[in-house]
């Protein structure tokens, strides 16, 4: 049986940096409750079921939550982690409390969202609107380095936290961000081992299609075209940066071979330039071409998409999946446990993207429209 691993969103609870920006009571339910339909047959507003729009606060919602993802198959959860820098986190009481509570019991891990919010990270107004920074990521340095490992030391040798080869799995957002990343890890795989852990099992994620070439400082060297064909340049990059895997997301590679590189390119530099452009992708033939050949390494864990749709947060379409729906959902469940059928049960990762992002179109609980559909479709594809 594959190991589906959920990323986990834990915004959904206020907090007075959110209270401040966006005012008293935030959290993104509000944006998910007023989104429109943009066009016939847009499925808007996304409306909760079983959990209704519910408050990370309490025990009693993400002991629901671990208990409809057991139910379905999901391994565990993987908790997006705020850590600015310098001590500065977000979002962060969801998962202390997990950790601290010892409930639920099941299993997690966690990824570093390494990226700065904006004014545009939980807005509803327009995609391209003048960037406003309301918290910096940043990269102090090796002190920093150090108190941020140790700050999570506890959750490592949590007996639920999740491992690969018997080491605790933490996942890095983006690579090429981190500015400093191949010292940053040899700091942490020496405080891993210092600290009485059997080492730590590094994966960093990354888009499998990128405009972009990196070195394995993740400096970037250079625009090229999207390669369609192979993803091997862009996963060795982020392997020789020193993790042990990669977490491949094939989205805008789906995305080309649905509509044609050069039209999804020509979208992208409209955009940049301050003109919307909405578009629509046919769910069932955009993840068709979401995997790349090289997902099928030993060492690379690809990535399953419910659903997709930004409207909640954007007001506007930047690209809406349509005809999204749990039976087509199996069906690319199913095409990603195949290409890794032939890898080491340890190694037969998958990544859900999301378990609950609803301001993203991307989640799996239940909802108004198809109930347990999503979480059935995991079931099933895994017999």
């Amino acid at each position: 049986m594959s190991r589906i691993i959920a990323l986990y969103l834990p915004q959904f609870h206020p907090i007075p940096e959110n209270d401040e920006w966006w005012g008293p009571g935030f959290t993104e339910w509000m944006n998910v409750a007023k989104a429109k339909p943009l066009f016939r047959g847009h499925q808007q507003p996304r409306i909760p079921a079983d959990l209704g729009f519910y408050d990370l606060r309490l025990p009693e919602v993400r002991e629901q939550q671990a208990q409809l993802a057991r139910e379905a198959g999901v391994e565990g959860f993987c908790y997006y982690h705020y850590w600015f820098g310098n001590g500065r986190q977000l979002l962060e009481r969801p998962f202390n409390e997990v950790v601290e509570s010892g409930k639920p019991d099941f299993p997690f891990c966690l990824c570093w969202a390494n990226h700065s919010w904006s004014n545009k990270t939980w807005n509803r107004k327009s995609a391209v609107q003048e960037n406003s920074m309301l918290a910096e990521q940043t990269y102090p340095g090796k002190d920093d380095d150090i108190q941020h490992f140790m700050s999570l030391l506890p959750a490592f040798k949590d007996k639920r936290y999740m491992t690969v080869d018997g080491k605790p799995i933490f996942v890095l957002y983006d690579p090429f961000r981190h500015t400093h990343v191949q010292e940053w890890i040899k700091t942490w795989r020496h405080l891993a081992e210092e600290n009485g852990l059997p080492g730590l099992y590094l994966v960093g994620m990354t888009q499998s299609t990128l405009t972009m070439r990196y070195d394995v400082n993740g400096l970037y060297n250079e625009r090229v075209l999207p390669n369609l064909e192979s993803s091997a340049d862009i996963f060795n990059t982020v392997l020789a940066m020193g993790f042990d895997a990669v977490n491949s997301y094939g989205k805008r590679r789906g995305e080309m071979l649905s509509s044609g590189r050069v039209a999804e390119i020509s979208k992208t530099l409209l955009r940049r330039i301050g003109i919307p452009v909405g578009h629509r992708y046919d769910y069932r033939k955009t993840v068709r071409g979401y995997f790349a050949p090289e997902d099928s390494w030993e060492n690379v864990f690809p990535t399953i998409l419910p659903q997709w749709d930004r409207t909640p947060r954007m007001a506007s379409y930047d690209g809406v999946y349509v005809g999204a729906c749990p039976a087509a959902f199996e069906e690319h469940i199913r095409q990603a446990v195949d290409l890794i059928k032939d890898k080491a049960p340890e190694h037969q990762v998958i990544f859900l993207k999301s378990w609950n992002e609803w301001g993203e179109g991307n989640y799996v609980e239940p909802d108004q429209e198809f109930g347990h559909g999503w979480l059935d479709a995991i079931k099933k594809a895994q017999v």
